[in-house]
């Protein structure tokens, strides 16, 4: 039997807006998001590149949007298990772990979290930020429901506090929730599930994890940006001081085979030059530069961008490749050592920041969604589709269909019409699904 379903896994942007054109068609549209909250990674953005617009001005409606419109059902804090059957009829099993406070009675009022006494990394804020053991992932959030973590939980860990639920007034706190399996009967299913960052960690000439004032660039955004830790105070995490140069790394693990990947993660010159011009706006004294091998500005508009960004922000691009990030341990200032490529020789820059662009990477689910779909994923754990130029969105099992960074390097923007057309796709099928019955 045949259904109008769709089932789109990933709530990022790429997966908002598949959903909404799904369900503006009149179709039914499970929207399955393995965090507690839609929005992805464009939620932890200050701005987008080349507008400067406020990324969470772009994404909270659509969010909202997407919450409450009737032909979409949220599934957060949820993974697909089992997939069987083929186009026009797959049955899905989806497991939806217990949040622990009841969706229906949770206002979002963050009494709980304010008396909570236990505090851990936040991983919206990439561990700069601190959360408590029950918290809303950031204020935006959607749905707009506590969510409490097991693992620093004195209740769970230990049988003592209750503190959160002393202290609800909407009397929405269960510890007694437990995991839930779902059922669905889809006609097709459109792949979303965004991105990672590459650790640099191995690639130890850089310093990362080894000295403090050496960032990735998600860091640092969270960093900058009004929402995170320090509300948008440009600060260095050793001493809190006020830094006066800045300097950025570019193809950090990409474009090499050695430590990282060989192909180029497609954003990291834009967001870096964005970067570089909210460090202006926020401090006009600092001085910044980008190390870059070449620039890759190919988007509409992105080479009129940085071009303002050299010559408006006086923001200083050098060609060359850093060779390594070098500690004064008594200041915690930092060395950049780089071959120069258009002087064919080595320059040294000193900076009281270091901020590394790491290649972008599929994220690690890609595998077991590939194996329960029975789908193909390419060397770097991309979802394979027939043709990448005549037909990109459709995956090698029929009526599966992918969009967004999981399937190639993009920016939003192509993340989002790549949705349409996926979503366009899958309308098809629906629809010719229901026409047999």
């Amino acid at each position: 039997m045949g259904s109008n379903a769709v089932l789109v896994v990933g709530g990022g942007i790429a997966g908002i807006q598949a959903s909404l054109d799904l369900a503006d068609r009149g179709l039914t549209v499970y929207l399955v998001e393995k965090t507690p909250s839609i929005g992805g990674r464009m939620a932890q953005l200050d701005k987008t590149f080349p507008t400067m617009d406020c990324s969470i001005c772009i994404l909270a409606p659509k969010m909202i949007e997407c919450f409450s419109h009737p032909n979409i059902k949220l599934l957060t804090c949820s993974e697909v298990e089992e997939v069987s059957g083929s186009a026009g009829d797959f049955k899905v099993k989806v497991l939806k772990s217990p949040r622990f406070v009841n969706a229906e009675k949770c206002t979002g009022c963050g009494v709980c979290t304010e008396k909570c006494p236990v505090k851990v990394s936040s991983e919206f804020d990439m561990g700069i930020g601190m959360r408590k053991a029950i918290y809303l992932p950031f204020p935006q959030a959607v749905p707009r429901v506590a969510i409490i973590d097991k693992d620093p939980c004195l209740y769970f860990q230990k049988g003592v506090c209750k503190v959160c639920e002393k202290f609800c007034q909407a009397h929405a706190i269960d510890f007694d929730q437990k995991p839930e399996e779902i059922r669905l009967s889809v006609s097709s299913i459109i792949l979303a599930t965004g991105l990672e960052l590459y650790d640099p960690a191995p690639i130890s000439e850089y310093g990362y994890k080894r000295y403090k004032n050496v960032l990735l660039s998600l860091e640092f955004e969270r960093h900058i940006n009004a929402s995170g830790p320090t509300r948008g105070e440009l600060l260095r995490p050793s001493d809190n001081k006020h830094p006066r140069r800045i300097v950025f790394i570019q193809c950090v693990g990409s474009r090499t085979n050695q430590k990282g990947f060989p192909y180029c993660s497609s954003v990291c010159c834009m967001y870096a030059t964005k970067e570089a011009i909210l460090i202006r706006e926020h401090e006009p004294e600092c001085e910044v530069y980008i190390l870059y091998l070449d620039l890759r500005v190919f988007g509409k508009r992105f080479q009129e961008f940085v071009s303002r960004a050299r010559d408006e922000w006086d923001v200083k691009y050098i060609n060359g490749r850093a060779a390594a990030v070098i500690e004064d341990p008594a200041t915690e200032d930092l060395l950049v050592r780089y071959e120069n490529a258009v002087e064919g020789k080595i320059g040294e820059l000193r900076a009281d920041l270091v901020v590394l662009c790491p290649a972008l990477t599929p994220r690690e689910d890609n595998k077991t969604l590939a194996k329960i779909l029975g789908l193909k994923l390419n060397e770097y754990g991309f979802f394979e589709t027939k043709d990448p130029l005549l037909m990109p969105v459709e995956a090698n099992v029929e009526g599966i269909f992918v969009c967004g960074y999981c399937q190639a390097p993009k920016d939003i923007s192509e993340s989002v019409t790549q949705a349409s057309a996926a979503a366009a796709r899958a309308a098809e099928v629906a629809t010719s699904a229901v026409a047999w019955e």
